[in-house]
């Protein structure tokens, strides 16, 4: 095995390799189970019962709704490419083979999304059932079916769901997965049918994940507990757009028209312009109560309790995509890239399958392949016949909190009390009794997300009030404004997306994605290649730009209506020849009137990106497949590049910190898995942020919910289930750690040379020397992390490196953090070693509050070569499979994790040559 993977799957690549690693992974099996039997009395498991749930993939199974027979033609991997002669069938054979691989997943899922998971795992998960039911997302997706979608689609959806009914029509729980064999110990939950419905609302989870700044809106208002409007800035720097470049660059906004114009010049924008982190802090202030920093804390920990599925609660999540046009390319045509971050998860987000009509017509319109969500009918991200098209996050603001004035049973509005609208919802409990609860909603559809805690409501009611509100009454609540709580058509955006010819398809496809609003890049067979905005973007009234929670009982700090389609930023065919998204500023402030956000990603990623074409291409270069590949496996720590020349600069007496700091000494500042400067450095990094800011900031701002229970970091075998460790540093339960994250790189460039900086003061702890200016408190992180790796890594620095600290664990997101140990020994897997970090374009994360473990990834990658589509490559985190033993759980996960790509067939003809099993669904 590879020296920067350790993992508990242990399959060599290739074919034989696979075929050894089936027999290893029977003997685990075996293994297991006697565990298991050991440990249940030994009748109820068996390897039959395993096996049961895995799916067919060859002969044929007569399916009653098509109109015609299916081939489903599985690759060495088990990823299906799926032929049918009409749209019905094609996507009621997608839900059917979704299904045989991954329906328990598809069933968690839309259990969590309607606010359910009680039901099938007990009163333990009723805080999150009420948060959920509270946002309402499956009734926004039952509206949207109702309402907005159009007629094409709603018929997918049926066709669809009709084929994961198909799947489960006479199957006992045994028969779907071995998770509901061991839900059978304490419940007799049984599956209902899946629904249109059920596909709809996976959408608002991702939204959810996706929802932009939020996170950012809540810690600036907490931080004026302790922080002035001096200090929240210093936190909250400027987008440096001098040096690092927008996503667009070519176009601006033409006043005149109201359009976003292709190349044209800017106009001056007026005061309402923005997309800089100006952390305005005044509105906190001015709206603020002493209530309101309570309900702030509490609403975080209601967030941080929320199941991993639904995110990390938006900490570090990014993505990576990058389009070149052809004449920088060695093919002649364009090539795309994409690797979207996200939590890790078991099994992945993703699903890698292929949707095609024997013959393209209007009966049967689709010839696409990609990457798309267990239960979600369609492709996401990937290419069809003609085009090819990638997604980042684009982080605009599409959320805002208000504070909100209770008084009766209304709130306060411009001075007179409105009642809220009011639901009443029933939480059934597996094995206890049923919950009810009431939503209450103002007018426009807001939720009082502090309803949810007995805590918020008590301190609402005991709220201090300032001049900034009438009489206390009630006191005081959160209500959350969302874009996704409103219907839209963003499956509709899927369907249209996958059947389009050209860039005027697309863009008229990505208009219709509403929510979450991407980044959408783009590239066709014809060598055009082009970037758009799409999404339903607020537009705010003067003096409230969405970056801290707004005063709900004035009517002016409501939104005054959406951005135009017409009004938001693209570029197609840029002279520069390629287009960059990794979650940066989409266009200048100066260019253009609207305030998109006041948070965006602060532009490492997607400057190193940038600097890795140019330095490819400049002198005549051109860029191949693999080029592409390499990039996203960029190391490079640019917060390095900035402190390690003043590290080394440091006189250090005590001869081990020395040694250590020695490591740095000639580092190129790449964070491979075996590299013990990476180790030393990252260290010093996490320190630097606890000494300088940690102790300053307000204790509501810890990070909970972002450790990890792993095993000690000096193991060096497979995981073992029995003893474990709580992966959170040395992190005071008092005291605020910051995450790391980019906007750190920036808030500490910025302070680098006000070297007295009260920053950069901190007291003596023990024997540690405090601090009084920047180099003595580089000096102080300097030995904490000596003595910290020492403890975690052992004294030797020659046996230290980054990837025994950085480690990836797969669980199961349900059973796997949850079950009994022996069940999460059967379903969870790893660690693995890997290279990357933080602010990295191989952005393996990890949260400086929490410990140096991997919390998110690149959830997939992919490159998409236009001049020969056979010619793409594409991974997964996992593997195909949901099943624990099936032999696609995690089969891609090695090959991921040492930056390897599989080939990915398309043409007919490349797809038989790669296929290793027919199943034949017949009516």
């Amino acid at each position: 095995m590879p020296p920067n993977t350790t993992a508990s799957t242990g399959q060599q690549p290739g074919k034989s390799g696979r075929k050894k690693g089936r027999k290893a992974r029977l003997f685990v099996l075996v293994l297991a189970l006697a565990l298991i039997a050991g440990v249940t009395g030994g009748a109820y498991w068996s390897i039959s019962t395993v096996r049961a749930s895995f799916p067919q993939t060859k002969g044929s199974i007569a399916l009653e709704g098509l109109s015609g027979p299916v081939d489903v033609k599985r690759d060495d991997y088990g990823i299906p490419q799926i032929y049918a002669s009409s749209d019905e069938d094609l996507f009621m054979a997608q839900g059917y083979v979704q299904a045989q691989d991954r329906f328990y997943e598809m069933d968690v899922r839309r259990h969590m999304t309607s606010g359910r998971l009680s039901e099938m795992f007990g009163k333990g998960q009723v805080d999150n059932d009420e948060f959920l039911r509270t946002l309402g997302w499956d009734r926004i997706a039952q509206e949207e079916y109702d309402k907005t979608l159009s007629a094409s689609t709603k018929k997918y959806l049926q066709a669809y769901a009709k084929g994961v009914n198909a799947y489960l029509d006479g199957k006992d729980n045994k028969d779907i997965s071995l998770e509901y064999a061991a839900l059978g110990f304490e419940n007799d939950y049984k599956p209902a049918k899946w629904t249109p419905v059920d596909s709809i609302s996976w959408l608002k989870a991702m939204a959810w994940d996706l929802r932009g700044n939020m996170q950012d809106e809540i810690d600036r208002a907490l931080m004026t507990s302790r922080l002035g409007p001096k200090e929240i800035a210093d936190l909250y720097p400027q987008y440096p757009y001098s040096r690092n470049k927008t996503i667009v660059q070519a176009g601006g906004y033409d006043a005149v028209t109201k359009t976003f114009r292709q190349g044209g010049s800017a106009s001056t924008a007026g005061s309402s312009a923005g997309g800089s982190a100006s952390g305005t802090a005044g509105t906190a202030s001015s709206s603020g109560t002493s209530g309101l920093q309570s309900q702030l804390a509490g609403l975080q920990d209601v967030l941080d309790g929320l199941p991993t599925a639904v995110g990390v609660n938006g900490n570090g999540i990014g993505s990576n995509s990058w389009v070149v046009a052809g004449k920088y390319t060695i093919t002649g045509e364009p090539l795309l890239a994409n690797d979207p971050h996200l939590s890790a998860s078991l099994p992945s987000v993703w699903y890698q399958m292929g949707l095609h009509c024997r013959s393209v017509s209007s009966k049967c319109q689709y010839d696409v392949t990609g990457y798309t969500f267990a239960g979600m009918p369609g492709v996401i991200i990937g290419h069809n016949q003609n085009i090819s098209w990638g997604m980042t996050n684009s982080g605009v603001d599409v959320t805002d909190l208000y504070l909100e004035k209770l008084s009766g049973d209304g709130y306060l509005y411009d001075g007179r009390t409105v009642p809220f609208t009011t639901r009443e919802e029933t939480i059934k409990v597996a094995g206890g009794t049923s919950k009810k609860i009431v939503v209450r909603e103002t007018k426009d559809g807001m939720p009082l997300l502090s309803d949810r805690s007995s805590e918020l409501v008590k301190v609402g009611k005991k709220a201090t009030v300032d001049t900034a509100a009438p009489d206390r009454g009630d006191g005081y609540g959160i209500a959350l404004r969302w874009t996704a709580l409103e219907p839209g058509t963003s499956m509709d955006a899927v369907f249209a997306m996958n059947r389009a010819a050209n860039w005027n398809d697309f863009r008229a496809a990505a208009t219709l994605f509403d929510v979450p609003s991407q980044n959408l890049v783009y590239a066709d067979t014809k060598n055009h290649i082009g970037y758009t905005l799409p999404g339903k973007i607020p537009t705010r009234a003067q003096g409230y730009d969405g970056s801290v929670p707004a005063p709900g009982w004035d009517s002016k700090s409501r939104w005054t209506g959406y951005i135009d389609d017409d009004e938001l930023p693209y570029e197609y065919d840029p002279a520069r020849g390629y287009i960059v998204t990794a979650n940066q500023a989409v266009v200048d402030k100066a260019k253009y009137p609207y305030t998109l956000t006041t948070d965006w990603g602060y532009g490492a990623r997607s400057q190193r990106i940038t600097d890795l074409i140019q330095s490819k291409i400049d002198d005549g270069g051109k860029i191949s497949t693999d080029d592409m590949r390499q990039m996203q496996l960029d190391n490079s720590s640019e917060i390095a590049k900035l402190l390690v020349p003043k590290l080394l600069k440091i006189d250090i007496e005590d001869k081990d910190v020395r040694d250590a700091q020695e490591l740095l000494e000639g580092w190129d500042y790449t964070q491979d898995a075996d590299s013990a400067a990476a180790a030393y450095f990252n260290s010093v990094w996490r320190n630097v942020l606890k000494l300088a800011f940690g102790n300053k900031l307000p204790k509501e701002l810890r990070v909970k919910g972002q450790c990890l229970y792993v095993d000690p970091v000096n193991t060096t075998g497979p995981a073992d289930q029995t003893d474990k460790v709580r992966e959170c540093g040395e992190r005071d339960a008092d005291q605020a750690q910051p995450d790391g994250g980019d906007r750190w790189f920036e808030v500490v460039r910025s302070l680098m040379n006000d070297e007295k900086s009260d920053w950069w003061t901190t007291p003596r702890s023990g024997t540690r020397p405090g601090a009084t200016d920047r180099d003595s408190l580089f000096r102080r992180a300097m030995i904490d992390a000596r003595w910290e790796l020492t403890a975690k890594l052992g004294k030797d620095i020659d046996t230290w490196s980054w990837g025994r600290l950085h480690r990836l664990f797969l669980k199961n997101q349900t059973l796997g953090t949850e079950g009994p140990g022996f069940l999460q020994y059967v379903l969870n897997r790893g660690p693995w070693k890997l290279s990357g970090g933080e602010g990295t374009v191989n952005a393996t994360g990890w949260n400086a509050a929490g410990g140096y473990g991997v919390v998110w990834v690149p959830s997939m990658r992919m490159v998409v070569n236009l001049g020969d589509l056979d010619k793409s490559k594409w991974i997964n985190l996992t593997g195909a499979s949901g099943h624990a033993y099936n032999a696609h759980y995690t089969d891609q996960t090695d090959k991921w994790a040492d930056g390897e790509l599989l080939d990915w067939s398309f043409s007919d003809g490349a797809v038989d040559d790669s296929t290793e099993d027919t199943l034949v669904l017949r009516p």
